[in-house]
């Protein structure tokens, strides 16, 4: 009956000693304080303000994981930005406006001489001199459209072309507008993402907020104002041509070169010429598409002045590759395969469909596609973020002895056995926190306060169960086994129920909800683990050894 076959016994420990060995750098290595202050010298010496001092001598070969600190606890920045997605249509109205030129020069006998005309940032207004041909002119000017790439814009195009009298206007569709929109926001989130990762902190929360607006908490920043400086940062991005390319980072460059490393390549090094062909600001857009054997790729397209220089030097280094360098790191090195006219180009590679994405994404992050407003600034300081620490630690130590107590003083000997799992339930929290790198906020300690409070109900049934059991006349080995027999499906729902709401508050929640959902779910899981699996070991190993005639529960 009392019987646990060696190997389930064997995975049970091992289990434990893994959370427990997960758990420990936890307490052999404290944080550095006020990372904001160290942040320059941290970054110069190829660390992150995130990194850890040692405490005492930890062996290299063990996990070093770290529970990270929420913004709550850590301190640190919050700003809600709101992105001025208007700006966009401006600059697509002026990097439009050279087409609608060019289109229209061949048609001067039907529509006359054309001049823009002041008007709205977003409409190119153009007065014609012969209204008789405003319907070719509006023909001509609609062949410029182009297919809105949404769902929500499907089967539109992305320019409306109207007359009024003399003049022909030109606007972006309201689908245009709206898929405009969202990819505005979400370049304007990666950007953003880009600029803070650069600073090296950790856990960083950077999301959506409705349809225009963009949460960035990030812990470990002193002002918020200092948050404000790392996102206004511009990227880098050129067009270079390269040199050579080779494995040692050390090599002579040459007058006017300079060696830079590839993104996605370990070990490679590309030397380019330091003076660019043409740079980031010159790029209008970059979209992934597909080459003509149907593999992905990515396009891209300049302005009038970028497109002039790019072609010309195309035209003229045919078969020779050019860099495309972000941050001083080469995204790519494609062949010029021919004269590349009109600012237009395509990429091809090994790429797959998520490649060609992300990379079209890096390439339009050389700059933020539109001013951001700030609408909230706040600041948490390190000692607010310590008192939560702090008051954390005495609502845990509270509850936890009051719960060791309680259970020594109801259930004796079985009441430590809880206990020795309550423990290692803690510890298989951390454990779990450190190995998927969670991050632990405020709500996230009431939810491991509530853990403690709720790991010993499963036990509390089991142990009621034994004693129901012992009045019924059952013998010691009889009661035990029935008790956790009978016990199993009240724990298993009760504790089910509760993780499916954990899920739901993670999977809908944000923020505090989110750090209160994952503790509440990992505890969950660690409480049922150490009710079901270790109590009983622990027993099963007690009994084995004293073969007890009668027990008192």
């Amino acid at each position: 009956m009392l019987q646990i076959d060696l190997w389930k016994r064997v995975l049970i420990w091992l289990v434990c000693a893994a959370g427990l060995l997960l758990a420990l750098p936890n307490g052999f290595y404290t944080r550095v304080e006020q990372a904001n202050d160290a942040a320059a010298e941290i970054i110069a010496k190829g660390e992150t303000p995130e990194r850890l001092e040692t405490a005492g001598q930890w062996p290299s070969f063990l996990p070093s994981g770290l529970v990270n600190l929420g913004l709550d606890l850590r301190g640190g920045a919050h700003l809600l930005a709101e992105v001025q997605v208007e700006d966009v249509y401006e600059a697509r109205m002026d990097a439009l406006w050279p087409e609608v030129r060019d289109a229209l020069r061949p048609e001067r006998d039907t529509v006359g001489t054309f001049r823009r005309q002041p008007g709205p940032a977003d409409q190119i207004r153009l007065k014609i001199s012969k209204p008789d041909g405003m319907s070719r002119a509006l023909e001509v000017v609609r062949g410029l459209a182009n297919p809105v790439t949404s769902l929500t814009g499907a089967g539109a195009t992305d320019i409306e072309v109207s007359s009024q009298g003399d003049i022909l206007v030109v606007q972006l569709s309201e689908a245009e507008k709206l898929a405009s929109d969202d990819r505005t926001v979400r370049q304007s989130l990666e950007i953003v993402r880009r600029r803070i990762d650069e600073v090296g902190t950790r856990e960083p929360t950077i999301q959506r907020q409705g349809a225009d607006r963009i949460l960035i908490q990030v812990p470990g920043i002193g002002s918020a104002s200092e948050l404000k400086a790392i996102i206004g940062t511009t990227a880098q991005l050129t067009f270079n041509p390269v040199v050579g390319r080779g494995s040692d980072a050390d090599a002579a460059p040459g007058i006017g070169n300079k060696i830079v490393p590839s993104l996605d390549e370990e070990g490679v090094y590309y030397t380019i010429e330091a003076a660019a062909v043409v740079t980031g600001e010159d790029l209008v857009d970059a979209q992934p598409s597909y080459d003509q054997n149907g593999r992905p790729a990515v396009t891209f397209r300049f302005n009038t002045s970028g497109a002039r220089r790019f072609g010309d030097y195309t035209a003229e280094n045919i078969g020779s590759p050019f860099a495309i360098v972000l941050d001083d790191e080469v995204v790519s090195a494609p062949v010029i395969q021919s004269h590349i006219p009109g600012g237009s180009g395509i990429i091809t590679g090994n790429f797959t469909i998520e490649e060609s994405t992300n990379l079209a994404v890096l390439l339009r992050a050389g700059a933020l596609p539109a001013g951001l407003e700030f609408l909230e600034e706040r600041t948490i300081g390190p000692e607010l973020g310590q008192d939560s620490i702090d008051a954390g630690k005495v609502a845990t130590a509270v509850a936890f002895i009051a719960v060791l107590v309680y259970m020594i003083g109801s259930y004796g000997m079985f009441g430590m056995f809880a206990n020795v799992a309550l423990v290692l339930n803690i510890a298989l929290i951390f454990g779990m926190l450190s190995l998927i790198g969670g991050t632990l906020t405020l709500p996230g300690i009431a939810g491991i306060v509530l853990t403690v409070g709720m790991a010993v109900d499963a036990n509390v049934l089991i142990f009621e169960r034994i004693r129901e059991e012992l009045k019924a006349g059952r013998g010691p080995a009889k009661a035990i086994d029935e008790g956790y027999s009978k016990a199993l499906s009240a724990i298993l729902d009760a504790n089910i129920t509760t993780f499916i709401t954990a899920v739901i508050l993670f999977a809908m929640g944000s923020g505090p909800v989110r750090g209160f959902a994952i503790t509440l779910g990992l505890g969950i899981m660690t409480s049922v683990f150490t009710a079901i699996f270790v109590t009983r070991l622990m027993i099963v190993m007690w009994f084995e050894r004293r073969r007890p005639k009668t027990i008192e529960v």
